[in-house]
């Protein structure tokens, strides 16, 4: 029976067929390298994991399955099962109680999917919706008018499009993602990667030593974020109000956004039943005398979803797309999905004691469907991007903005990763890596001063990230390695970095690390490896290139030091050590920061743009430094201040006009 979900998280397209372009000789020349990578292997090279006494028949089909064999990589069958799943203890939940679960499309009276859209069907659908719209031939394009146009659906977008629409703008809310609705979901990670994630979940420094995860959906990264709902640290708070001189930051109108947007998504601070690597990060936190702060999650406190990475199916999990686009299409916005910002639109002021000679009249945009030929050009009294980070700055730039803090300062919270393997015969332990909530306990390292130099949490992971993920050494290595897949819990050591990077060019992101980083990073790298140690792990490790790792059985405190003390931040594929190592980011920001003034920021207290009248920017590129913490709160109370404050701004120039 077919998986009920979307067709394009299905993992299979019947309407097209991938060609490679490759010729037969150049096939068998690649098919000849993928077998000596990951060749078959005989039967007697199986490693048991659990107390089977032989080997099942999904394990011997594993060990002889060549790298050379023609699949693709996230083909399932017609239930919608990989032939590896049951190898490596992995399985994608089906929803118990699908028939109690919302089918309806919350958003589906202001949705306009431009993927489904003609030229011919596109004017009617706009007018629908009381969207005025003109056909303007000689130009090739649609003029539409809204008061409001914000491109982005994320954490920025989506608080400012419900605050904006409630507070009477007609708005327009531009997606290039497409939208889905929590029945629509698969957990299935190779096309809920392509789909949700911005360039397919493979998206990478311009030296490839950090992979970037950013949503690419309508609700953004708070569509597919790990649920992590933590407010801004007061110390940051003070930081940004003396230090970076935007007193906002420790005003009661920010502290009373924070309240807002936390009743809002639904925050709860407790957690009912913790998943397999929660467990673990608690368990050995406790062991060492390691304090573990619990995760306040926008969930309910027994939503145990692991797969809300990928959109989460329950729709227990609270994102823009079920929360403030819900908000905003009930106040008469329109969402437009498939649909690509290519320009702002500016105009002259006119009046020469403005200090801005140019104002913002709107963007121009393309649908990703070629049935649509036309290009939109959308007119408003007001811009807002809400992008990015990493897709506002090139947008701005293309648009012919020149403050030089566009694009950079750029912090990404570089993340590594220590692993354990925790075999089924530890009953103690129930469960998998791939169960429960993701991030529901997290250890602050500190330093003497009590400074927070890493903060460990757990990440999740699924079996081709995994994959990736893990250093070869032999075809026999990885293969025992993917069999143990289901219960090597991982934990993370995450830094506010100091060290900055810069996105000037869609997909062009260079990043530098700070020597206090990389040290920062280690320390707290180490630590991850004695919690995991300590919870009862019985072979620990890291993802450097080597395959660095140890056996735990018998450890005495003298070896553990000697081993720990060689586990250190090294460089990228491209640097010139030894060994190298592959960082991950998850959150990105501050490439348009705020600042008290042009020369410390791309955009002022009330995220406008310094060059431009009426152009804001409301979206994590705005933080003033890197955060310290899951950025969803802190992004969407700024959003909330900002619309307020846009909103107050409207109502001001009506009345000025009517008067």
């Amino acid at each position: 029976m077919e998986r009920d979900c979307h067709p394009l998280l299905r993992g299979r397209s019947s309407e097209r067929k991938y060609v490679h372009g490759f010729s037969s000789t150049e096939m068998q020349s690649l098919s000849s390298i993928c077998e000596a990578i990951l060749q078959p292997l005989p039967a007697s090279s199986i490693e048991l994991t659990s107390k089977e006494e032989q080997p099942s028949k999904a394990l011997h089909s594993f060990y002889k399955a060549s790298g050379s064999q023609e699949r693709n990589p996230d083909e399932v069958d017609e239930d919608s099962k990989s032939p590896s799943w049951e190898a490596i203890g992995y399985r994608v939940e089906e929803m118990e109680n699908s028939s109690k679960i919302q089918k309806e499309r919350h958003l589906q009276k202001g949705i306009i999917e431009t993927n489904q859209e003609t030229d011919s069907t596109l004017v009617n659908s706009l007018s629908q919706k009381d969207i005025k719209v003109k056909v303007d031939t000689a130009r090739n394009l649609y003029k539409i008018e809204c008061d409001v146009v914000i491109v982005g659906s994320g954490c920025g977008g989506g608080v400012a499009a419900a605050v904006l629409a409630s507070s009477g703008q007609k708005v327009i809310v531009l997606e290039k993602g497409n939208y889905f609705n929590s029945t629509d979901y698969s957990s299935l990670e190779g096309p809920s990667m392509s789909q949700l994630f911005e360039s397919g979940g493979l998206l990478a420094t311009y030296d490839a030593k950090m992979m970037i995860l950013a949503g690419s959906t309508v609700g953004g990264g708070s569509a597919v974020n790990w649920s992590a709902a933590i407010k801004t640290p007061d110390s940051v708070l003070t930081e940004w109000a003396e230090e970076n001189g935007i007193p906002f930051f420790k005003s009661s109108e920010y502290c009373s956004a924070m309240e807002t947007v936390c009743r809002r998504i639904g925050v709860t601070e407790n957690c009912v039943q913790e998943g397999f690597q929660n467990q673990i990060l608690r368990r050995g936190c406790n062991k060492l005398g390691l304090k573990v702060d619990s995760v306040p999650r926008n969930s309910s406190e027994n939503h145990y979803c692991g797969s809300c990475g990928y959109g989460c199916k329950t729709g227990d999990k609270q994102g823009t797309d079920s929360t403030w686009l819900v908000d905003a299409v009930n106040s008469g916005a329109v969402i437009l999905t498939g649909c690509k910002a290519e320009n702002f639109i500016f105009g002259y002021n006119g009046k020469e004691r403005r200090k801005k000679k140019k104002k913002s009249l709107g963007v121009t945009a393309k649908s990703l469907n070629n049935k649509i030929t036309k290009k939109l050009q959308i007119e408003a009294k007001v811009t807002i991007s809400a992008c990015g980070s990493l897709l506002t700055p090139p947008l701005m730039i293309s648009s012919g903005l020149k403050n030089h803090n566009i694009g950079r300062n750029l912090h990404l919270h570089p993340v590594l990763m220590a692993w354990g393997y925790f075999p089924d015969s530890n009953l103690d332990l129930k469960g998998k890596i791939y169960e429960g909530g993701i991030i529901t306990s997290l250890h602050k390292v500190k330093s003497d001063s009590s400074k927070v130099r890493a903060v460990i949490e757990s990440p999740a992971i699924g079996p081709g990230a995994y994959a990736a993920l893990c250093p070869w050494e032999s075809g026999l290595d990885f293969k025992q390695r993917m069999v143990k897949y289901s219960r090597t819990a991982h934990l993370f050591s995450m830094v506010r970095d100091k060290g900055k990077g810069e996105v000037q060019t869609e997909g062009r992101i260079r990043y530098r690390f700070d020597r206090s980083d990389r040290e920062n990073i280690k320390v707290g790298l180490r630590e991850a490896l004695r919690i995991l140690i300590a919870a009862g792990a019985i072979e620990v490790g890291t993802h450097r290139s080597d395959g660095q790792r140890i056996k735990c059985k018998g450890i005495s405190e003298t070896e553990l030091e000697e081993f720990l003390d060689g586990v250190s931040a090294v460089g990228g594929p491209l640097s010139k050590g030894e060994n190298w190592t592959i960082y991950s980011s998850a959150h990105q920001m501050s490439s348009c920061r705020m600042g008290r003034d042009e020369e410390e920021g791309a955009v002022d207290e009330n995220g406008e743009s310094f060059e431009v009248e009426n152009l804001f920017v409301c979206d994590a590129s705005v933080l003033p430094t890197a955060l310290g913490v899951n950025p969803m709160i802190t992004v969407q109370s700024i959003a909330y201040c900002l619309s307020k404050r846009i909103s107050e701004r409207l109502k001001q120039e009506a009345f000025s006009k009517k008067s």
